[in-house]
């Protein structure tokens, strides 16, 4: 397989749904992430470690990774609009972090602020985990701008790194995987070969029994709650914090990306499958706990409790986008659609200014989005995700290429390395289900289009030219349509894909879940708020099992959203709106729906309904067919 990301700066993104979202996001989101850092000390603290002005650390020992993370956003937002106000800005901020690192390449605030004695003690410090985002940022600004000032000081990082550790060297095993798969990117950027290999090397030191710190004493974390219990290549099931586990699984993907080696992808496909299906939330969400920030037992998918913090959404998107790279199956594409429009997206409001860390599903009224958080990852990792979202909706293949998510917008690739194409997508996606491409090679040329088939999705209609396609000429492999053929300038394909209400329900092992329905629209995960159903009692709402639901677009309500409408038993409506909207209004968020006869369902005082997806999933609507990859 050779399968390669189309850049975001290659997809021009232009449709209703996040065209807004990615100018409030530099309007707003932006400038606000600064400014917390700017007042929460996390930028000040570069300028004490770097001597320019007086005063003590301030915070918690990561926070140098939230500024890093602040400046890769800007990164990505330069790249598409070259903002000199804000550019002035990273550049004095990157004026700062050089003039804190250290001669020996070293750079970690709290250490040289606090505890410079203690450097390299403890590996639950985040010290590499601080880093890895500094060289994810030094890389993104170098390609926004050109600017190599913070890619030296990355470079001369991982340099100080690599001296310090790898084979014959000391033991290493960082408590906050993160420097791994950014290694990966600091050997694309510069193509010193020993920044990936010094990453394989970070990954073989997992399982040994090198761990050490406080992570490692805390009997009811241990190893496994860093994924430090087996060797990467022996992992058969995720364990511990949710986002280091997905960071971990991301760079585990990228160093066989990099070095060809095919040693870990028995592990990916076993990890993946037992988190897709078994520890996921219908939301994409991930990781139930609070206690631990992650994973407990299989199955254990609570909803008031549900943790699904914000970030491990995100980074359960950066991992499957990797796996389908790798792997070139739709099923991975699917994932990253199920956190883009519910399990991540959740995470800000639809002013841009504030955040959820946790996103249950289900709440009584007293869950509600904030300006900043003490540990605030989350933040800081939207706006570096959210400007970026344009690269996961293409890749290269070694064919030609494939149509992983449906935005309207226009794409330039290259084909085979020397031939450009242009193409230019309508949609009103995911509102609708009809997708229009343009294709415009810059001569008539033969190659492959392939089209993602949504797991959702249970029929569609292919034509091109105007001419319906039939299932022999459109072929289907791993969950996309292939269409091998000649094409010219100006040729059109329109795939419209089936968008029904669907009900989900989750296997009879989800305990929480027995006996309650979620609702899905497309890709779109949905749910009851008490904004929009003021007179919803606990005890008296049911639905008649064959009522319809009515699917309406409204333009005026949360930024423009498909609402949908169902009457209960006594005639009165019920509306539900997109999971991701939920609380930007204030109140309280309904849930499923229990079903205590085959006629009637009274809905409860919950949010979403959980259900693992993949193979196991069950609809009501197909009971007693077989997925599209598994058996019922």
């Amino acid at each position: 397989m050779n399968w390669q990301s189309v850049p975001f700066t290659k997809v021009k993104i232009d449709d209703a749904c996040w065209r807004p979202r990615l100018d409030i996001l530099s309007r707003v989101t932006i400038k606000a992430c600064l400014d917390q850092c700017e007042k929460t000390g996390r930028i000040a603290n570069f300028a004490k470690a770097a001597g320019l002005m007086e005063g003590e650390f301030e915070g918690i020992y990561f926070n140098d990774s939230d500024v890093y993370k602040v400046l890769e956003g800007a990164a990505y937002l330069l790249m598409s609009n070259r903002d000199p106000a804000l550019e002035a800005e990273i550049d004095r901020i990157i004026e700062l972090i050089a003039g804190a690192q250290e001669p020996d390449g070293y750079l970690c605030t709290y250490f040289t602020l606090v505890a410079p004695v203690r450097k390299w003690t403890d590996m639950e410090k985040h010290e590499m985990y601080n880093g890895g985002h500094l060289i994810e940022a030094a890389v993104a600004y170098f390609e926004a701008t050109g600017k190599r000032k913070l890619l030296d000081v990355a470079c001369r990082l991982a340099d100080h790194y690599d001296r310090l550790f790898g084979p014959g060297k000391r033991h290493w095993v960082e408590g906050h995987e993160e420097i791994e798969l950014a290694l990966v990117k600091l050997y694309r950027a510069t193509g010193e070969a020993r920044y990936w290999k010094l990453a394989l090397w970070l990954l073989e030191e997992r399982g040994r029994g090198h761990g050490q710190g406080e992570i490692w004493d805390k009997e009811e974390w241990g190893p496994a709650y860093c994924q430090d219990d087996v060797p990467v290549r022996d992992i058969e099931k995720v364990t511990g914090h949710a986002v280091r586990a997905m960071y971990l699984y991301s760079a585990m993907a990228d160093v066989v990306l990099a070095s060809g080696d095919s040693a870990y992808v028995d592990a990916l496909h076993r990890v993946w499958a037992h988190t897709v299906e078994r520890n996921m939330y219908v939301t994409g969400g991930i990781g139930p706990s609070r206690h631990n920030e992650g994973f407990t037992r299989d199955y254990d998918l609570p909803n008031e409790t549900a943790y699904c913090e914000t970030c491990a959404a995100i980074a359960m998107a950066f991992w499957n986008h990797r796996m389908n790279l790798l792997f070139g199956d739709a099923k991975y594409a699917d994932v990253v659609e199920r956190e883009i429009y519910n399990g991540a997206l959740t995470g800000i409001s639809l002013s841009g200014d504030k955040f959820f860390y946790v996103n249950p599903l289900a709440s009584d009224g007293g869950h509600h989005r904030v300006e900043w958080f003490g540990t605030s990852c989350c933040p800081t990792n939207l706006v570096r995700y959210l400007p970026s979202i344009g690269q996961y909706a293409y890749a290269r293949t070694d064919e030609g290429l494939a149509v992983n998510q449906y935005m309207n917008g226009e794409a330039e690739f290259e084909v085979a390395g020397q031939l450009r194409v242009k193409l230019k997508q309508t949609t009103n996606y995911p509102w609708d289900g009809r997708i229009e491409l343009e294709v415009d090679p810059e001569r008539t040329s033969k190659f492959v289009i392939r089209l993602r088939v949504p797991g959702w999705c249970r029929g569609y209609r292919l034509m091109i030219g105007g001419r319906s396609l039939s299932g022999a000429e459109a072929l289907t492999d791993r969950g996309y349509l292939v269409l091998d053929r000649e094409w010219s300038q100006g040729d059109s394909v329109a795939l419209e894909l089936d968008m029904p209400v669907a009900i989900v329900r989750a296997r009879a092992e989800v305990e929480a879940d027995r006996g309650r329905i979620a609702v899905q629209r497309g890709p779109v995960v949905y749910c009851a708020e008490q904004a929009d159903n003021p007179d919803l009692t606990y005890d008296a709402f049911a639905l008649s099992a064959n009522e319809p639901f009515h699917a309406s677009y409204r333009s005026d309500l949360l930024g423009g959203v498909t609402v949908l409408t169902v009457q209960e038993e006594t005639g009165r409506p019920c509306v539900l709106i997109p999971y991701y909207a939920w609380d930007n209004r204030g109140g309280r968020i309904y849930a499923g729906v229990d079903s205590r006869s085959e006629k009637s369902e009274s809905l409860f005082l919950l949010a979403e309904c959980v259900v693992p997806t993949g193979p196991g999933l069950i609809r009501r609507d197909d009971l007693g067919t077989k997925e599209r990859r598994g058996e019922v």
